[in-house]
């Protein structure tokens, strides 16, 4: 898909690896349809270890690849379930493409639930477990560094996932650039607004949890474009665990306070947020689609949002091909190798070093794309999109 594409080479590294290999070959097109989600039973540590033991044996059996075959265990571990990107597509991605390259790597996945001593907990139970890898989207990226410490002490390397953490002796960083995320959002609305024959827009700006690292940037990038446009910021939330609910009381306060007529626009930093701005605002009797409410992750409801003309637009991160990326980098480290030397190739500095890191483009998805972007990367099908009232929608915009 075009704007997608990892930074990365099209062939593999002389003399490869085994594991090298297959990533250079499968990294060169999509990888097909979704395998069927396999839950794993977290063992006890002797049992881990005693699987990782027979799992060296096997591939001494085999004879081919010098331990590049054999398994070993990788945490992956997500901060919430608010933001349903996390359960229906992050988990599966991970989950199929480490099978894809090691059948006997086991994943050892939790989800926090928005609870850093619950993240910090399962982070300690993984490493008891045998965990050589922890990939992490951390819940709060600030006490995530305590997580990084005693896994170090352990000799666990750590994959930042999505969210950089900042002041910590991390491995690598797979994600995308959260400031240019923000200044796309700005400029697709401050782009609709203009075309609508408005000058200087009054907006409410409603930001992700202050103690994800992306939230600022997101909010920094979208504020500058805004503010070069001449739009006035009348009112701006930092939204705890990024919650639908509470985004919607923001709203709700900004309209009590600001009245129906007195604001233009609705900046939400991601989907799950706008779906509670434009709740509030249907409440109140408000058109959604005359506050060009703007949104983030192509969720399944925004995109429909989108269809129906309540959301102006949303962002579409390539988040399989993060997934798939964080496993290529997790992989080889479960098994005791490097990663592909071509795969990170971009450096971000987070206070303590410069990450060897991964950043994939983001597209803005408006109606007219929506094909050619979630559906043709086969993040989203048709088939659920269009369902129920939604389908007279997706007939006019050409989805069938």
């Amino acid at each position: 898909m075009a704007g997608t594409g990892k930074p990365m080479a099209s062939k593999p590294d002389p003399a490869p690896t085994p594991l090298a290999t297959r990533a250079a070959i499968a990294r060169a097109g999509r990888r097909g349809t979704l395998a069927p989600l396999k839950v794993l039973a977290l063992l006890t540590a002797a049992l881990a270890l005693l699987a990782f033991s027979a799992c060296g044996d096997d591939d001494d059996d085999d004879g081919g690849g010098g331990g590049g075959d054999g398994g070993g265990s990788i945490a992956f571990l997500l901060p919430e379930t608010k933001t349903t990107r996390y359960e229906e597509q992050d988990r599966p991605n991970f989950e199929r493409r480490v099978r894809e390259l090691c059948p006997d790597c086991q994943v050892i996945y939790a989800n926090a639930d928005q609870d850093p001593a619950k993240q910090q907990q399962q982070a300690e139970a993984a490493i008891t477990q045998g965990a050589k890898v922890i990939v992490i989207s951390s819940v709060d990226v600030k006490s995530a560094a305590a997580i990084v410490e005693r896994a170090k002490q352990s000799d666990v390397a750590v994959i930042a996932y999505g969210r950089l953490i900042p002041d910590a002796d991390i491995d690598y960083y797979v994600s995308i650039d959260p400031f240019k995320v923000g200044q796309q959002q700005a400029r697709v609305q401050m782009e609709a607004i203009q075309k609508a024959g408005m000058d200087s827009p009054r907006v409410v700006m409603i930001n992700g949890a202050p103690t994800d690292s992306n939230a600022k940037p997101y909010k920094d990038g979208a504020t500058q474009v805004l503010e070069q446009e001449g739009a006035e910021i009348l009112e701006s939330y930092d939204t705890p665990d990024w919650s639908p609910d509470r985004a919607q009381q923001e709203m709700e306060q900004s309209i009590t306070s600001l009245g129906n007529d007195g604001f233009d626009a609705v900046y939400a930093a991601n989907d799950g947020m706008a779906g509670g701005a434009i709740a509030a605002l249907k409440s109140a009797q408000i058109d959604p689609g005359s506050r060009f409410v703007t949104g983030q992750d192509a969720e399944l409801a925004g995109i429909q949002r989108i269809l129906a003309g309540e959301q102006l637009m949303t962002v579409y991160q390539p988040i399989i091909d993060i997934a798939e990326t964080a496993a290529e980098l997790a992989v080889p480290i479960a098994q005791g190798e490097e990663p592909p030397a071509d795969l990170a190739k971009d450096r971000v500095d987070n206070g303590t070093k410069n990450v060897p890191s991964v950043l994939l483009d983001t597209i803005a998805v408006q109606e007219d794309n929506i094909e050619s972007t979630v559906v043709k990367d086969g993040f989203l099908d048709v088939s659920e999109i269009c369902t129920g009232k939604y389908a007279a929608a997706c007939k006019e915009a050409g989805l069938q």
